[in-house]
């Protein structure tokens, strides 16, 4: 598998900065970007990270709209203009910006948690809990019978 799986939980050092783990930094390696792409997640208390194939999820959704209208500007502003893109020092570690700070409720530990093509920062009490109702949601949907086609296939 060549996406970001797993979870890690590091420590903030005294100047703020969190080592992002290896298995990770190895992924953004290959995708290319410099740095990393960070934005607040729209739907929970954690940061959306990564690098070119977030942003291609990104420019994928704000293509939905025409350019110029007030829903693409709008889309744009959150998408693009409440994101930073924090480098990654050459031990592998990045400051923790007041966006970051702000969004998660950070203090002294990190969570950062795989999703594939993204990978997701927590403060680790938060991820905890949604962990917890994400793995109840999804054996839900797992347990429901797949939606059938109109040829009689699932969809």
């Amino acid at each position: 598998m060549a996406g970001f799986v797993s979870h890690f939980t590091n420590r903030l050092d005294a100047k703020g900065r969190v080592s992002i783990p290896a298995p990770f930094r190895a992924v953004l390696a290959r995708d290319g970007f410099e740095g990393l792409y960070c934005i607040a997640s729209s739907h929970c208390s954690a940061v959306d990270a990564g690098g070119n194939e977030l942003l291609a999820e990104i420019n994928k959704r704000s293509e939905a709209f025409a350019k110029l209208s007030p829903d693409h500007d709008a889309l744009a502003v959150a998408l693009f203009g409440a994101s930073e893109s924090p480098k990654i020092d050459g031990d592998g570690r990045m400051t923790i910006s007041d966006l970051v700070r702000d969004h998660t409720g950070l203090s002294d530990q990190v969570t950062f948690v795989g999703m594939n093509y993204k990978f997701q920062i927590w403060e680790p009490e938060k991820f905890r809990e949604y962990r917890a109702e994400a793995q109840k949601r999804a054996l839900a949907m797992l347990a429901a019978p797949l939606p059938v086609s109109s040829q009689g296939e699932p969809s």
